[in-house]
């Protein structure tokens, strides 16, 4: 049970006042991503942090105001320049001025008489936004504040900038965030007071003060008290977590598993391929943690195309051939279809019998499947999160493999385990993660690392072309297909945006529909499972042959064929999404390429970004080059698939909090393993404010 203290901040957004269920959808996708199940709550509001201030104090004019600052600025307004009708890629523009100079304020997909209202021709008007240079004049997109000179001086002098989106405002955001700051309880402290004191941490209370009403962007810096107190709690709390689920493991015994190695002989001959010397040396570890009568827990690391899927097939042979079950658990049915079609004609080649368990199944057919695992007559089973969902028993589940762990929180890959009283956990990333993050991420797992790629294998040609030269690029990819290539052309956005002036996947696929009629495919992550599986499925077998998508491609879509990979707003994307995204060709012998489409001018960490890209398909450096330049989220994908992961920590500025964190999670449980002292209840409060519930639950269970 949830400690009562908390239980104000669990209530969802909606119970607080001016909060209907239109802003609660909105405040549930900003908070929570898309694909929520469970309405944003008050707890999501307090640490959704500001990234910048308004001050107010400082009002210089158009000519003095710094392209990337957010100012305020008393304009006169001279005239509106609406969109060409039926054109809405070209903003609307409003001309404005002051006694230094000129400006113009942009808005896209404009809603005419809203802005006309707001910025009547010939009135004086504050407004207030971040400033960007284009063409020499001065511009500011989407004003976060537009008042008269009667109103201007009401407002608070400084005021917080929220990460807005979802049609939702600065002012509404504000305004629920003050409310939600009002329901946080006097907590007891987690944190011993030589820590705090050693450190310079505030008290949590404090720390969110300063956050929300900050005096000065310093309050806001990663390497602010503030900010370095939130970051601290988040990784104790991940660490916390991570350390039960360890000792967990490590208290209930294993079994010792050692097999002649028939099967995976067999398995090896039906592949007809040797393996890299990094899979030998990955199956002789995973083989020797099997053999061993401790459960493993280990941690397979491969670049993209490095062949984590064989190394895991020959563990799961080892395990099979001792008698024992194995499950492989895929974070989307598309990957989990793949993985079976990858290992059925292995297994089948060594006798060993294999079935597929996800959410869309037929009653009928899941029935079947579910019998044939209770019954021990199915060896492996390639699955979802349906694995661990509902009435799914094993025989005798020995080695639960998790593919792309970044994208299961810490309470799945358990529960898997669980599902085997003494069962071997593998985890595999197909992201390099740098020491840092293995450690946020997994604990002190055992590493297995993959730093090869098969035989036959090509490099991929990568090159940047700014949109500039769309047209160009369409010719080659009509040749392209005249040449039965297979390509793929991916989108930041689903569908388009107010906010974010950039081309969605549904306008680019229209666009090229009409160019290619019949050849081109559509996959997103809004469409039904079953219409996207058949959009990949299609241009799978050829009937599509250039797949429009956005990043939901991103992991495990296997399509030998495909050769070339067209990524648009390539500067919206981090640094290991688009190697992923680049290893989704190359996967053949034929010759192939990545054409990273850029909206010019590109800002500093944008070029070094597409550089590195273009320098190197080293996914390893990538990935410390990526986690130095964007930080962890956009290297663990957490920030896009609303993950588990650091919400408020930064490695690239928190890595000694992380240190400090584990130690003390590590302190923690030596000498209190059960949170029965006197910190317990508190460290029971902080785990769960940063969702890391089912340690609770472990601690229950014993």
């Amino acid at each position: 049970m949830r400690p009562e203290i908390l239980h104000p901040l669990f209530a969802p957004v909606a119970t607080l006042r001016g909060v209907g269920p239109k802003l609660e959808k909105a405040f549930t996708r900003l908070l929570r991503g898309p694909d929520a199940r469970e309405p944003a709550r008050i707890v999501d509001l307090v640490f959704h942090l500001p990234y910048a201030i308004v001050d107010r104090r400082q009002q210089p004019g158009i000519a003095e105001a710094q392209a990337g600052a957010i100012v305020t600025l008393k304009v006169h307004v001279d005239r509106h320049q609406p969109a060409p009708r039926g054109n809405k890629r070209i903003p609307w523009r409003v001309h404005a001025h002051d006694e230094t100079g000129e400006m113009v304020i942009v808005f896209f997909h404009a809603a005419a008489e809203r802005i006309q209202r707001a910025l009547p021709v010939g009135e004086i008007r504050h407004v207030s936004g971040r400033i960007e240079v284009f063409n020499g004049m001065v511009n500011m997109v989407h004003p976060d504040l537009i008042v008269t000179p009667e109103e201007f001086p009401t407002l608070p002098l400084i005021e917080p900038v929220y990460p807005g989106g979802a049609g939702l405002s600065q002012r509404v955001i504000q305004k629920s965030v003050r409310a939600a700051l009002e329901r946080w309880p006097e907590l007891p402290e987690w944190i011993h007071a030589s820590v705090l004191d050693k450190h310079g941490l505030p008290p949590i209370a404090e720390a969110l003060a300063t956050l929300h009403h900050p005096q000065a962007i310093a309050d806001l810096e990663p390497s602010g008290k503030a900010r370095r107190r939130l970051a601290h709690d988040e990784y104790l709390a991940q660490q916390l977590a991570l350390a039960l689920v360890r000792e967990r493991i490590r208290r209930s015994r294993g079994v010792a598993r050692v097999a002649s190695g028939r099967l995976a002989r067999d398995i090896l001959a039906a592949f007809g391929q040797p393996l890299t010397s990094s899979q030998e040396r990955a199956v002789a570890e995973i083989n020797a943690d099997l053999a061993r009568p401790q459960r493993m827990l280990r941690l397979l690391q491969g670049d993209v195309g490095s062949g984590k899927t064989l190394v895991a097939l020959l563990a799961m042979a080892t395990v099979v051939e001792t008698g024992g079950q194995a499950a492989l658990m895929a974070p989307t049915e598309v990957l989990a279809r793949q993985h079976l079609a990858t290992i059925s004609p292995l297994c089948a080649a060594a006798g060993i019998r294999c079935a597929l368990l996800t959410g869309s199944e037929k009653t009928a057919a899941r029935r079947q499947t579910t019998e044939g695992i209770q019954a021990g007559e199915i060896d492996i089973v390639v699955g979802t999160h349906a694995l661990i969902q509902g009435p799914v028993e094993f025989r005798d589940l020995a080695l639960a493999v998790v593919d792309e762990q970044h994208r299961f929180g810490v309470h799945q890959r358990l529960a898997l385990g669980e599902k085997g009283p003494a069962c071997d956990l593998l985890v595999m990333t197909a992201t390099p993660i740098p020491r840092t993050l293995v450690l946020t991420a997994f604990g002190d797992m055992e590493l297995s690392e993959l730093r090869e790629k098969p035989a036959g294998r090509r490099p991929v040609t990568t090159t940047a072309m700014p949109l500039e030269r769309l047209g160009e690029l369409v010719e080659r990819v009509g040749q392209a297909l005249a040449g039965g290539q297979k390509l793929y052309w991916i989108c930041p956005l689903v569908e388009e945006s107010e906010e974010l002036p950039a081309i969605s996947a549904e306008e680019r696929f229209a666009f090229l529909e009409e160019r290619f009629p019949g050849r081109v495919g559509l996959a997103h992550g809004r469409m039904a499972a079953a219409e996207r599986d058949a959009a990949m499925e299609s241009f799978r077998d050829g009937s599509t042959r250039l797949l429009v998508a956005t990043t939901v491609v991103e992991v495990g879509v296997d399509v030998p064929d495909a050769t070339i990979m067209v990524v648009e707003h390539a500067e919206r994307f981090g640094l290991s999404q688009l190697h992923q995204l680049r290893g989704r060709v190359g996967r053949s012998d034929r010759p192939s390429s990545c054409i990273l489409l850029y909206k010019a001018p590109l800002g500093e960490i944008a070029r070094q970004r597409l550089n590195i890209l273009r320098q190197t398909e080293d996914g390893f450096r990538i990935a410390e080059e990526d986690l130095r330049l964007r930080g962890e989220g956009e290297l663990l994908g957490t920030r896009q698939s609303g993950a588990p992961g650091s919400r408020l920590a930064q490695p690239e500025f928190h890595a000694d909090l992380l240190e400090i964190a584990r130690d003390e999670a590590r302190l923690q449980l030596a000498t209190d393993p059960d949170l029965a002292g006197p910190f317990g209840p508190a460290l029971r409060n902080l785990l769960y404010l940063f969702g890391q519930d089912q340690a609770v639950r472990l601690l229950r269970a014993g």
